[in-house]
């Protein structure tokens, strides 16, 4: 009797309700369905066009492109002359005779440097080099952001196809709750069998509620990356599959020395470096500058008489450094070995990218097989957990039993799912390291 009433309070809980229990999944699916419906559809291509226009850190990007830009120019390499104005205005008192006098002074003149040893043409090629640095700095930003974004879409599709799993898991831990209930109630098990359903179904039910909540963090992780509102939400039609097509690594390698950006940037770099010997060797040579004007000298008439006057001059100048100290040879020297450095640099980065490579194309070979076993392995656990649903009906296993066939098959679910998305992880790092994002954005440009 005292075990018929607390299954009876059990049952008046409304987390044990069966009919709440099912009115609360149909509210959960055909409301989530009603949302949908109002909610944007977003395909992977719109979230990166979105990306592209809002993220955060590719707008600071071009806003530094857009600076270079404007600092790429012969005026700020210094090949034109500047032209100022002065006016100023000389007051006077003389104490011994009490007279005071003003001159204003007015003038406006040019300087302008002629020659200097070529260092203004260094100067805006290595202006010309920092802008396409710029330029390939945004586009390694674009590169790493667009696969920030794939991912993140992707792991929105894997939370939400886990929670699938969850959901089936937990619809079959409250059919085993209900029946081991029924079974109860007619006298054909004992208390301790349904509070073991019970904690199995509230186990299962804490799995799906924390899941719901990654789902929507993962949402927000997207929407952080796209710049976009936190609070928006989206259906996400592009279905959760791998492209399971294959690679010849000596492809991949030609296409990441020709198109990896991060190795184009170092290549600039270098060109920087070099720009920087010439800029050395130019101090070894003489400067001529030019500078011309005219000058008036306004007096006062009343005191010093006509004192007005109007000039104008023209003056050249050659000036060379003959003896520094060193400093020049010094300063070359250093601008070579930091070409030396760079070119090492460069090699360095070939040596790690290549090695990059090939742990990606290792990866993605054994994931494409990871995947076939976790597709087998989950077909073998469903047909298990049909069987093991008839056995555990008919008294051929016990829950315990019926309970790790379920855990194997909430696993193999969940290795699944993963090994998916861990596959797209792989073809997502290949195209990127590839220059694959930039070089399809460029054919798309160019009308191939």
């Amino acid at each position: 009797m005292a075990e018929m009433n607390q299954l009876a309070e059990m049952n008046n809980e409304n987390l044990m309700n069966p009919r709440k229990f099912i009115l609360y999944i149909l509210l959960l699916v055909f409301g989530s369905a009603s949302i949908s419906a109002q909610q944007e559809s977003l395909s992977l291509s719109s979230a990166i066009e979105k990306t592209l226009e809002y993220n955060y850190g590719i707008r600071i990007s071009r806003s530094d492109v857009q600076v270079s830009g404007i600092n790429n120019s012969w005026g700020t390499a210094g090949r034109y002359p500047n032209i100022g104005f002065d006016a100023s205005s000389n007051n006077t008192y003389n104490i011994t005779d009490a007279t005071s006098a003003n001159r204003l002074y007015a003038g406006i003149g040019l300087n302008w440097t002629i020659f200097d040893g070529f260092r203004i043409n260094f100067t805006k090629d290595k202006l010309e080099s920092l802008e396409e640095l710029s330029q390939g700095r945004l586009g390694v930003v674009i590169e790493n952001t667009i696969e920030d974004v794939v991912m993140g879409y992707y792991n929105v599709l894997l939370q939400q196809e886990n929670l699938d799993v969850l959901v089936t898991v937990m619809t079959l831990s409250k059919d085993r709750f209900d029946y081991e209930t029924a079974r109860h109630e007619l006298g054909g098990t004992v208390t301790y069998n349904v509070l073991q359903a019970k904690n199995v179904y509230l186990n299962d039910k804490a799995l799906f509620m924390t899941q719901e909540v990654r789902v929507r963090n993962s949402v927000r992780d997207l929407n952080f990356l796209m710049g976009a509102d936190p609070a928006a939400m989206w259906n996400f039609p592009d279905p959760f599959e791998p492209n399971t097509g294959e690679y010849i690594l000596g492809d991949l390698t030609g296409k990441m020395m020709r198109n990896n950006q991060t190795l184009r940037n170092q290549y600039t770099n270098l060109q920087l470096k070099q720009k920087d010997i010439d800029l050395s060797k130019s101090a070894l040579y003489p400067s001529l500058s030019l500078a011309a004007g005219m000058d008036e000298n306004i007096g006062d008439a009343q005191f010093i008489g006509n004192t007005d006057a109007l000039s104008t001059y023209g003056n050249l100048r050659l000036s060379w450094d003959i003896y520094t100290g060193g400093n020049r040879k010094r300063s070359l020297e250093i601008a070579r070995i930091n070409e030396e450095i760079a070119g090492v640099e460069i090699d360095r980065m070939e040596h790690a990218l290549m090695n990059e490579l090939l742990n990606l194309y290792d990866f993605y070979s054994i994931r494409i097989a990871l995947l076939e076993v976790a597709d087998e392995s989950l077909e073998a656990s469903e047909l298990n957990m049909s069987i093991a649903d008839e056995k555990f009906r008919t008294g051929a296993i016990n829950s315990f039993q019926y309970r790790d066939i379920q855990l194997i098959y909430l696993n193999s679910a969940l290795q699944r799912l993963q090994a998916i998305f861990n596959l797209i992880g792989s073809r997502t790092s290949l195209t990127r390291l590839t220059g694959g994002f930039l070089m399809e954005g460029e054919n798309a440009d160019s009308g191939e």
